[in-house]
């Protein structure tokens, strides 16, 4: 897996291109996302799992974009998925570490599991019910949200949970314990989430966020 630092304005004018999976890692501490990115990219198939895998984790990108105008998360995401063309398009963030093999596990996780469209890392915090940090087909995200990723109106947070959520309603949802991305903030706990994300999902989730989700038990999962 190789590693490139770009910009959102680089991005616009340089469309990245991958036949494996494109890992996008929006950053505003710059020696925070080179350690991560780099030990991400050293782990993501060290050991071979199988050839094919290991090919594609060669081909893979590890994309960390620079948040300059402090955008936001979710924006960053969505044009660098725009910007891009790959087979498998995933979404961490610049205080995850990777553990052995992170990649290839979940990509054998989703060739195996020919229905699954999106795949939830190990993050050391939800147990495989949400996919903080999660990878996705791109022929299937792509329609969810008519060419945009996650769900435009957010910021930084209550993204993943309604993609989640989508992915569950569809039955295409996978988890792969042994693919380990922890999310390591030592504040985490302590911190507050956006409010005004928090808002938006709630009021989105009255209308089955835009009926893309019906049953009860996956509308009951996230508050």
């Amino acid at each position: 897996m190789k590693t490139i630092f770009t910009t959102v304005a680089a991005l616009q004018a340089d469309p990245i291109k991958s036949q494996g999976a494109i890992m996008a890692m929006p950053f505003t501490d710059q020696d925070m996302a080179l350690k991560a990115a780099n030990l991400a990219a050293s782990r993501a198939g060290s050991l071979k799992l199988n050839e094919a895998l290991s090919d594609v984790c060669q081909e893979s990108i590890l994309l960390a974009i620079h948040d300059t105008a402090r955008q936001g998360f979710v924006s960053t995401i969505n044009q660098a998925f725009a910007a891009s063309q790959s087979p498998w398009f995933g979404y961490m963030a610049q205080d995850a570490f990777a553990g052995r093999n992170w990649l290839a596990l979940a990509l054998q996780k989703m060739q195996s599991q020919k229905e699954a469209s999106l795949l939830a890392f190990n993050d050391g915090k939800w147990q495989g019910q949400l996919a903080s940090f999660g990878l996705a087909r791109r022929e299937w995200v792509a329609k969810v949200y008519s060419g945009a990723f996650f769900f435009q109106g957010y910021q930084s947070h209550f993204a993943d949970a309604e993609l989640t959520l989508v992915a569950r309603q569809q039955g295409v949802y996978a988890y792969e314990p042994q693919s380990v991305l922890v999310e390591v903030d030592w504040q985490k706990d302590q911190a507050s989430v956006n409010d005004s994300d928090r808002r938006l999902f709630n009021t989105r989730k009255h209308t089955g966020f835009g009926k893309r989700v019906t049953d009860p038990q996956w509308l009951q999962l996230v508050s």
